[in-house]
């Protein structure tokens, strides 16, 4: 298995999910659309180091199938769009080196990301949440679907994923190299997140120890009538947002 998210940069994503937390209602204790999509596929983050638009392509796999629509990313969509923010081409692998996720986050606002049609999915908006704040990820999994989990890898955490394990504490030394998955679903114990095909529990205390940024995506894919599944007018929530650029 692959990783392949760059090193965070500090305040690189300059709207905040805090400005608007007052703004937002107060999430329940457990919550998640994890059991929705069986096959996620690992759109080549077993080969390459795509994190980051393997889980491009997972989170808009679940916001299409919350509003009942079924499309499907392989991992040619993922490598392409790798390619076209990076410069990464399969046949050298020294251009493998990963992504920054506040420029893919930009590209997926002007450009999108595209699935195994030749369909292009743009996000409407991207705020940044505190890394680690548990409230925080909790209010935007329950009000926009998911969040993309950047976190430092420590070097037990594959053990722990190959064994079936949680990820949890202690889970080993930092390796210098940063990984990237969309959270789904969480409850009292455990954030659940997508990497390498599978739903993986995370512990909460992993997640704050090792999270140093996380990004809320607003796509109106997931809506129906401009509502998200449980009901929020998410498109007057977000009204101020026009002017996200």
């Amino acid at each position: 298995m692959k990783l392949g998210k760059l090193p965070a940069r500090k305040d690189a994503v300059t709207l905040k999910l805090a400005n608007y937390a007052t703004a937002l209602p107060t999430p329940p204790k457990k919550y998640g659309h994890q059991a929705l999509i069986i096959d996620w596929g690992m759109l080549g983050n077993d080969q390459y180091g795509d994190c980051v638009w393997a889980g491009a392509g997972h989170e808009t796999m679940l916001w299409n199938k919350e509003a009942s629509k079924d499309i499907l990313f392989t991992a040619a969509d993922a490598l392409a769009d790798y390619s076209a923010v990076t410069g990464f081409n399969p046949n050298d692998p020294n251009s493998d080196q990963g992504t920054d996720m506040s420029q893919a986050a930009s590209y997926r606002f002007h450009t999108g990301v595209v699935d195994k049609n030749g369909n292009r999915h743009k996000v409407g908006a991207y705020l940044a949440i505190t890394p680690g704040n548990r409230d925080e990820v909790k209010q935007a999994i329950y009000l926009f679907s998911d969040v993309g989990v950047g976190f430092e890898f420590p070097s037990l955490a594959m053990n722990q994923f190959n064994r079936g394990q949680t990820w949890h504490l202690p889970a080993g030394t930092l390796t210098g190299e940063g990984h990237y998955v969309p959270a789904i679903g969480y409850d009292s114990r455990y954030l659940y997140v997508v990497t390498w095909g599978r739903v993986q529990k995370m512990s909460w205390g992993f997640f704050s120890k090792y999270c140093d940024e996380a990004l809320v995506y607003l796509s109106e894919e997931f809506l129906t009538q401009g509502k998200s599944p449980e009901g929020f007018d998410l498109l007057a929530l977000t009204s101020d947002l026009k002017q996200f650029k």
